[in-house]
């Protein structure tokens, strides 16, 4: 079993910073992608970043490339999305996401292990 813990969200104005960070525990050896997904309401959740933990290859919605960044920590299993220059447009609840496997890796659907979320709000 895998559980992904988010943390870091909040509220910040335009232009500004946030880091999110998500600790994976129980049994790592079954995610070796982590993605972070985002879900406004009444839209459908949206594949912002990934990476594989094997070899560092990363991915990023064409909205935040540039801006967001996504690395993984193997000391001690957590996955990070710095987030520079936000704009109201990001405003979302964040989901981090695990997969043994992704052969598209910023598709939700590729992903098994979700964490609860974290709300992230630009003004």
């Amino acid at each position: 079993h895998v559980q992904l813990v988010e943390s870091g969200g909040g509220s910040v104005q335009a232009g500004g910073s946030l880091r999110l960070s998500c600790a994976i525990t129980g049994n790592i050896y079954d995610v070796n992608y982590v993605g972070w997904f985002r879900q406004a309401p009444g839209k459908e959740r949206q594949g912002v970043a990934a990476m594989c933990t094997i070899g560092d290859t990363t991915y990023y919605a064409d909205s935040v490339k540039g801006r967001f960044t996504i690395s993984y920590d193997n000391a001690d299993n957590t996955v990070y999305l710095q987030m520079n220059v936000l704009t109201p447009e990001d405003t979302s609840m964040y989901y981090c996401a695990g997969a043994y496997w992704a052969n598209t890796p910023l598709r939700a659907d590729e992903f098994r292990y979700w964490g609860q979320g974290t709300q992230v709000t630009v003004s």
